[in-house]
Formats: C-alpha cells, structure tokens, sequence
C-alpha cells in the first residue's frame, strides 16, 4: 500500500507515523514555572541528536483544544527542563504524569515520585529516574501546533547501578529503559542481543555502473 502524506490528514499520519516508528524512547520531562510550581508529563517524541554540543530534542503538541502545555510554558518561561528516563518501576508514576491534570496540580507529587533540585538548572529532576539529564533551551522551532524544543545537556544524574564496574558503561541487566510503540503498546530491553558487524575484508562489495 502507499500513503501520500500530502494529502492524508494528522491523524491518520499520526497513525502511521508512531505505529511504524518505533520503539520510540520515552522522556518523562520535568519542568518548574516562574511561579514555583512544578511539573512533568511523558514524551515519546524524542531522542537524543548530537554528542557535540549534547543536544535532546522533544516535539511537543498542543493538547486537542489547542491549549499550550504546562511544560511547554514552563521552558519558554525558564529555559530549563529535565528529561527523565523511564524503566519499569518508574513506568507507573509515568502514566500518572500523563493524566490530563489542571495547571496547579504537582504530578511529581501526585505520582508519588520525588523532586529532586538540579545542580546547574532550576528544573527538577525525578530521583526515582534510572537517568535524568539537566537540560538548557538551545532553540525552539514553532510549526503550527507543535513545538520542537532541542536541548543543551548540562548535567547527568546515573544511578550508581546502571553502570558497569569501571563507572564507563551502562550495565544492561539493570538498565533496562521502556519505550513506546503504538496506542497503549510498550516494549522494555530486558531481552537485549548483540549484534556486530562482519569484517569489512570479507565482504565483496557491488560497483554502481555509471554512464
């Protein structure tokens, strides 16, 4: 089958786009306002982009009735935001934050997760998070109802045991990171393989043929 995008309309884009895009790593993304109070909600549009500068990237919609997003208005207002990565025991307190709750309403507390206070931003991180990464507004980029927000990482909060003896690497039996596939579906790397790419020597590569 083909599916012409200019002419399909968001939902039906949305559908094909987050069913066959996937998995797709969720950032439980924690914010703070100028008021005070704070925030968090779920995203699973995200990655992370470049190493050198460490930028993330989230795209965030507004909410069906067009209504800016309390996180939204928190980075605009601050430039500051946390992402938090989510396993398994945070998976629960994840949902929560994705409740549709008025603006006043804590869901760190809410989901009876902790606040944590970040060491070179003001935003709050998640103590219960595996990983959390202090984050900088490095620039948005507005596209209708969405925003692109991309991120300088500035600090990085690792649980001791998600790293391997030396401290370098992650320790795949206790990080094991869930990420989104489509509707309610999730996958987690609990079952992780290792696959390595043969010699380059051993391969008889094919010549393209120009004119």
């Amino acid at each position: 089958m083909n599916f012409d995008f200019t002419t399909l309309g968001p939902d039906e884009r949305y559908r094909l786009l987050t069913n066959f895009v996937g998995p797709r790593p969720i950032a439980l993304v924690s914010t703070r306002g100028t008021s005070g109070g704070t925030n968090a909600a779920p995203m699973s549009f995200f990655n992370v982009f470049s190493h050198e500068p460490p930028i993330v990237v989230l795209g965030i919609q507004t909410r069906p009735d067009g209504a800016i997003k309390d996180t939204v208005r928190n980075i605009r207002e601050t430039g500051e935001f946390a992402v938090n990565m989510v396993d398994m025991a945070l998976a629960p307190g994840m949902l929560i934050c994705g409740l549709p709750f008025d603006a006043e309403v804590d869901e760190i507390a809410t989901a009876g997760l902790t606040a944590a206070e970040g060491v070179l931003t003001g935003a709050p991180w998640i103590a219960e998070a595996p990983v959390a990464m202090e984050c900088e507004v490095e620039q948005l980029i507005d596209y209708d109802r969405r925003v692109l927000v991309l991120g300088r990482v500035v600090h990085m909060h690792v649980r001791r045991d998600c790293l391997d003896a030396e401290g370098r690497y992650v320790d795949p039996a206790t990080y094991q990171p869930i990420a989104r596939l489509h509707a309610d579906n999730y996958v987690t790397s609990d079952r992780q393989i290792v696959l390595k790419a043969p010699d380059i020597a051993t391969i008889t590569p094919v010549r393209e043929v120009r004119q």
